[in-house]
């Protein structure tokens, strides 16, 4: 199946999706313990001591594969952001320090105030559920997956620095916008000139443009995979009762690397 297919058809039925992830007995008894016992948990030293809420909360972050490194995540999240040697602000993953920002331990990892806050705490389920729909997703269609986690951050970035530090959107930009894959040689501000130069990102707080983008990705995409977009009768049906396909035009560029670089830019690191 092709990409903007699938992403239809996610679309279409994220609600029943979220409601399968709600449903399954393995995720609702980490849901209910995280709801049960948040707001009694003082430190990030009980948070990773208390594995059901704990593995909610790294699941929620996209986090499951760094699970057992419990030690290394009860030191970001008792680190001090302020202090630049920090580990929270050496560690490479932007995902951990979207943990630290979301949960607000006390830098020395002293209590939260959001812990007992019931509109935070649901803002976390919700994302919880999310997250798994979404992961299920990129299981299927790994295209697909990085349109949707677009999708998703699209209004919280604010710099091309934001996605430059996030491998799927980085990935899904130099797609949408015709940049090769070659670009990340380069020095990362001038990365972030390419991309200013192709693309306006004050757009990406509007829904069309997302939108837009989101089918450009979708072509490209399955253009290099060489996915095959045809169906059979019965998804085009469902393609066609989910909405009418978009067009847009993109032209894809090429970048001489070498000569960034011999004028003065050095290699991405």
């Amino acid at each position: 199946m092709g990409t903007q297919l699938a992403v239809k058809l996610f679309d279409a039925t994220r609600d029943k999706q979220l409601d399968m992830v709600a449903n399954n007995a393995l995720n609702a008894r980490q849901v209910a313990a995280f709801s049960e016992r948040i707001a009694s948990i003082g430190s990030a030293k009980e948070l990773v001591a208390d594995t059901e809420v704990y593995t909610f909360v790294m699941r929620a972050f996209d986090l499951e594969d760094q699970i057992f490194g419990k030690a290394l995540v009860r030191k970001a999240l008792e680190s001090d952001v302020s202090d630049r040697t920090s580990l929270v602000n050496r560690l490479t993953d932007p995902k951990i320090r979207e943990m630290y920002d979301a949960l607000g331990f006390a830098p020395d990892g002293g209590p939260s105030a959001n812990f007992d806050d019931p509109d935070w705490q649901a803002e976390m389920i919700d994302r919880f559920k999310e997250r798994l729909v979404i992961n299920n997703a990129a299981e299927d269609n790994v295209g697909a997956g990085i349109a949707l986690e677009f999708k998703a951050k699209a209004s919280e970035i604010n710099t091309w620095f934001d996605v430059l530090k996030d491998e799927d959107l980085g990935i899904f930009m130099r797609r949408a916008l015709g940049l090769p894959d070659a670009v990340v040689q380069v020095d990362i501000d001038r990365q972030a000139e390419l991309f200013a130069q192709k693309f306006d990102i004050e757009k990406l707080k509007d829904p069309a443009e997302v939108d837009r983008l989101v089918s450009r990705f979708s072509a490209v995409y399955d253009a290099i995979e060489g996915i095959n977009t045809q169906t059979n009768g019965a998804l085009t049906l469902m393609a066609n009762a989910v909405s009418a396909s978009q067009g847009d035009n993109f032209n894809i560029i090429t970048i001489d690397i070498p000569a960034i670089v011999r004028n003065g830019y050095g290699n991405y690191s």
